[in-house]
């Protein structure tokens, strides 16, 4: 193919969540997408590498995925979250110390998410991208070198095949090729802490309640999932230092399942491990410009985030609805839009970034005296009700929203 040089509107560089969606949502506006990805998505559960990871998608993210024509195929395997239950676990070993709910129904919200199997998302999502006509899908295929100019960007694929672009989109992760080539600087934190990801049943219902609980190590949340095999199922995100995330991922089935019923307080009854475990590093990671010539960083190429609050993707579905607005009005990947989009997002992801860095430093603290600080900050926020929906409503990306 070597000369072959094809021209789309908007070449999209990673296939993952983010990459996929960006592509139902900028096919479904009526633009010529390509996105390629260096990996064939693996599209079922118990397929090596899969990812058994789960996205909380929060309400204003609903929204995009509807207009991509992605929420139609999502829906019926997505697990409504009502409830957002924080648990402070500070004191005896296995017990709840401090329960506090906050309710999607006290902000008028039918649910503060939905939830669903990141591995389930790309199979569904790649479906989509096949009903679209000028969308080109190429899994197996990875961006190797890019060059822009003021008309253009000009990538070539590692099939040797060459794409002129108006408009470049960074979705290829955290160590993207694409930042890269483009010369813009990163700012990373490592905190010592690994995430381990795998779905547990267990024999109390979870009634639509996401439940974080916090000792030390980081939080362990429990996210609910549709039941399997006719049992109550969750997907759970437990984060440790990294010594003791990489100990409980060697321990045999039984004891750690144990720990489990330890970590997570017996609030749902025994857990059995339903999928095999994964593990993450977790950083915290913001590109110094969202933008460059030609393209656009999105979702992880432009900002990581530790996995508290379900704030990851919906910060990335953000990028992809500013993108979308801006592309309606100014020229595709014209310096105008570029530069507009870097100004509308990356101060809030800032904000934001600080925001769940203290709150994932305030969840590592092992000493008693902190965790009885922790404790007492929850309870005032809990307790005052216009901070509680304050909080809510920033947290479900309600407040604060550009109109």
């Amino acid at each position: 193919m070597g000369t072959m040089r094809e021209t789309t509107d908007i070449l999209i560089s990673g296939g993952g969540v983010a990459g996929l969606t960006a592509a139902a949502a900028f096919g479904s506006a009526g633009f010529s997408v390509i996105c390629t990805d260096p990996a064939p998505p693996v599209t079922e559960p118990e397929a090596p590498g899969a990812d058994l990871r789960s996205t909380a998608f929060l309400a204003p993210s609903v929204a995009v995925l509807r207009a991509a024509g992605l929420w139609q195929r999502l829906e019926p395997y997505a697990a409504a979250l009502k409830v957002m239950r924080i648990v402070d676990a500070g004191g005896a070993a296995g017990q709840a110390r401090h329960i506090h709910d906050f309710d999607a129904a006290d902000l008028g919200q039918e649910a503060f998410g939905w939830n669903l199997p990141n591995w389930l998302l790309r199979r569904e999502m790649a479906v989509r991208l096949g009903e679209l006509p000028d969308v080109s899908f190429r899994p197996g295929i990875a961006t190797s070198a890019v060059l822009t100019r003021d008309s253009e960007a000009l990538a070539t694929l590692s099939d040797g095949s060459r794409v002129r672009a108006k408009l470049l989109i960074a979705a290829d992760g955290r160590a993207s090729l694409v930042r890269d080539a483009a010369g813009i600087a990163v700012e990373t934190t490592r905190y010592g802490q690994k995430a381990l990801a795998f779905a547990v049943t267990h024999p109390e219902p979870h009634q639509m309640i996401s439940t974080e609980v916090h000792r030390s190590g980081g939080p362990f949340t429990l996210v609910p999932l549709q039941d399997r095999g006719g049992l109550p199922c969750s997907a759970v995100v437990w984060m440790e230092r990294g010594p003791a995330a990489l100990r409980l991922l060697s321990l045999p089935q039984p004891a750690f399942e144990a720990a489990l019923l330890e970590r997570s307080c017996g609030l749902l009854g025994p857990l059995t491990l339903a999928s095999q475990r994964t593990i993450w590093p977790i950083i915290s990671q913001i590109a110094s410009r969202f933008s460059g010539q030609r393209i656009a960083l999105i979702a992880e190429a432009a900002h990581v985030v530790p996995p508290i609050g379900a704030q990851g993707l919906n910060m990335s579905l953000a990028d992809i609805a500013l993108l979308l607005d801006l592309a309606a009005t100014l020229p595709l990947g014209s310096a105008d839009m570029l530069g507009r989009y870097h100004q509308g997002r990356w101060p809030t992801v800032r904000a934001r970034l600080a925001g769940i860095d203290a709150l994932n430093r305030a969840a590592l603290a092992g000493s008693p005296p902190l965790r009885d600080l922790r404790a007492a900050m929850l309870q005032l926020l809990h307790g005052l009700p216009a901070v509680r929906k304050q909080v809510m409503q920033t947290g479900m990306g309600l407040a604060n929203r550009p109109a």
